[in-house]
């Protein structure tokens, strides 16, 4: 499976981004997606859970700092997972990536965007 994110960039404090999440190369439904960010070193081993969605059930999870902030989805197609940040402040700055679990076999990554919140 790849993943591509795209929709990460600069804005203000207060301001919106949808980060898009695209899969290709599926041959079954993944378990979970989800997104997290890196945090200093850009590392996935240290990344934070920001989001996630559980696919045959549609239930969604979310940290507790991003909480009614964040929303995450998915398109009909099933080939996009999106995150919905608004209210985005100085400290949601960050590079963040989207992640997918299969039911059997291991996690993928997306390369990573940037989200830069300044003024």
């Amino acid at each position: 499976v790849q993943l591509v994110e795209s929709g990460g960039g600069l804005v203000q404090p207060g301001g919106s981004l949808i980060l898009s999440c695209t899969a290709s190369g599926r041959t079954v439904s993944p378990s979970v997606t989800g997104w997290v960010r890196l945090g200093p070193g850009n590392s996935r081993e240290t990344a934070t859970h920001v989001a996630h969605i559980v696919w045959n059930t549609g239930k969604t999870n979310y940290g507790d700092s991003w909480k009614g902030r964040f929303t995450i989805s998915r398109d009909s197609a099933g080939n996009t997972v999106y995150l919905q940040m608004n209210g985005l402040q100085f400290d949601d700055t960050d590079v963040y990536s989207c992640y997918e679990d299969p039911v059997v076999g291991p996690r993928a990554w997306g390369q990573g965007t940037q989200v830069t919140v300044s003024s």
